[in-house]
């Protein structure tokens, strides 16, 4: 979708078209997702936040000083959000659910097919937990733009320049740096 076509779902939208709200929604939630889970939240408080995003937008969809440029607006206000959050999350005291203690989730004499499928998940969550651990090691940057371009639907480029504020041209090469010292973490690893 060219930029041009934002705007115009933008003033569709400002105007009550409920067709191209959802458009743009299916367009950008995955640019919106990917911003709040590079923040490093729980899932839910990222779909907190990315709801909360698509909230502002509803609320300031009229006021939008470059509709053609919607994406940038969004990542941007999904970055306040995901950094609001964090600093509520930081005053908050976690305290245990209770609840789970009266409610037993595993029968107490499993399967041999549940006794292989939990070591089957336990050794991809291990891997994941590894791949995970190696990204948290990598610098910012690198963080935020490998969760970005992970995101399903893939943000266009210009998405992705327009949430890290970086050239479009400067992606492809930082990508690849990024993915390069992300192999040496995991080589330390194994």
């Amino acid at each position: 979708m060219a930029d041009d076509d934002a705007g115009k779902l933008v003033g569709a939208a400002a105007g009550g078209d409920k067709e191209a709200w959802r458009t743009l929604v299916q367009r950008f939630s995955g640019l919106v997702w990917s911003i709040t889970r590079a923040y490093h939240l729980s899932r839910a408080d990222a779909a907190d936040v990315s709801q909360t995003t698509w909230l502002r937008l509803a609320e300031h969809i009229g006021t939008i000083d470059n509709p053609d440029r919607v994406g940038a607006w969004l990542a941007t206000a999904a970055r306040r959000e995901c950094l609001q959050n964090i600093r509520a999350n930081a005053r908050a005291v976690p305290t245990d659910d209770m609840t789970r203690l009266d409610h037993p989730t595993r029968e107490d004499n499993p399967t041999e097919d549940e006794v292989l499928r939990a070591e089957s998940e336990r050794e991809q969550g291990l891997r994941a937990k590894a791949l995970w651990q190696a990204v948290a090691r990598l610098p910012l940057r690198c963080r935020q733009l490998l969760t970005i371009l992970i995101a399903s639907p893939p943000p266009s480029y210009a998405e992705v320049a327009a949430a890290l504020d970086l050239p479009v041209g400067s992606i492809g090469p930082t990508r690849a740096r990024c993915l390069q010292r992300l192999r040496q973490e995991l080589a330390g690893c194994i």
